[in-house]
């Protein structure tokens, strides 16, 4: 008869027991974490805890397995592959846990960034937690080597031999990576945007990780590379706050300085109650003696800056100061040339 409580099998059932002890325990623990989180009113508690669930459930099991090795004394070498094993579970615990962080991160990245005011391109942001986790799964990597007793220093300079390989034959692209990060960072521009480069002219319609997208006022679509465009200069149209109008009305020599006085009065009268007129900043003078007209400097600004916006009312404004200088009796002056001819008299 098999003696049911002999050192042989009292260890097994401990082990067993063991284990077992630590599945229940993770369970209730679970059980009680999520009872804690549901009774907070923000969800970021409960998106944690979603994204680290199975890397935890797997912690546990590594744990109970390697209290289940301690009681069971097994054989050294045997024991030591075990342990091995155990301890690369530990790490894959940890890294398993930010990735999934990471990813959850990925998921919600606009509402995160809509927060702070900001929207962040999906595709640059994409990129930029791809990135991060490969390099975090290379570390991860490294580190299980490092734990088994590999020498990784090759395995570094190897890595670091094609990583330069590779930005010697991507360095464009490198280029207009850094590029995309620029622009994210200093946010020159966001999308629909009127913009001026040297190169190009036209609304922002995208900005992708290599590219952007630029519709001219012709229609057509230009893509620059982000490269390109993080080192030119850029004026933004858009994010002015008012759009000047700046010009020289100019009249008849005829035109009397009391019509002159009128006529300014007139125009800044008209200026003064236009809705679509800035009233910060508006000067309007009688400037110079011209070759050929009298000419009222005009300058202002519109409050709107969107372009078909800016031209309607310019529009409006030139009509009514025409209406001003006829009212008036005045009229606009052309270039003119007065030829004068001497006869001279011969005497006889």
């Amino acid at each position: 008869m098999i003696e049911l409580f002999n050192p042989n099998i009292d260890k097994y059932i401990y082990a067993i027991l063991i284990f077992a002890f630590f599945q229940f325990f993770r369970v209730g623990l679970r059980q009680a974490v999520y009872k804690i989180t549901k009774k907070t009113t923000t969800t970021l508690d409960d998106d944690i805890l979603d994204a680290i669930k199975k890397p935890i459930d797997f912690l546990f099991i590594l744990i109970g397995a390697e209290f289940a090795r301690s009681v069971l004394h097994l054989d050294e070498d045997i024991s030591y592959v075990l342990n091995q094993i155990i301890r690369s579970g530990f790490i894959t615990v940890v890294f398993w846990a930010i990735i999934n962080l990471l990813n959850h991160l990925s998921i919600n990245i606009k509402q995160i960034t809509n927060k702070f005011g900001d929207k962040l391109n999906p595709d640059v942001a994409n990129f930029l937690i791809k990135s991060i986790r490969f390099f975090i799964l290379i570390i991860g990597f490294v580190a299980i080597l490092q734990e088994w007793g590999y020498n990784i220093s090759g395995f570094l300079a190897s890595l670091g031999l094609v990583g330069m390989a590779f930005a010697l034959a991507a360095k464009d692209t490198a280029s207009n990576l850094f590029g995309s990060l620029v622009i994210f960072t200093d946010k020159p521009f966001r999308i629909g945007d009127w913009i001026k480069t040297p190169d190009v002219e036209g609304t922002i319609e995208s900005v992708g990780i290599r590219s952007t997208r630029v519709r001219t006022f012709s229609q057509a679509l230009v893509t620059v590379p982000n490269g390109v465009l993080a080192n030119s200069a850029i004026l933004n149209w858009s994010q002015m706050g008012k759009r000047r109008i700046k010009m020289n009305v100019g009249l008849t020599y005829s035109t009397s300085p009391e019509t002159i006085e009128n006529i300014i009065k007139d125009i800044k009268s008209m200026l003064e109650n236009h809705k679509g007129i800035n009233q910060d900043v508006m000067h309007i003078y009688f400037s110079t003696f011209d070759a050929s007209s009298l000419n009222i400097f005009c300058y202002y600004f519109t409050n709107t800056t969107h372009w078909g916006e800016f031209m309607r009312v310019r529009e409006d404004t030139y009509f009514e100061i025409m209406k001003i200088v006829e009212k008036n009796g005045s009229s606009f002056a052309f270039p003119t040339q007065t030829l004068h001819i001497e006869k001279n008299e011969t005497v006889e």
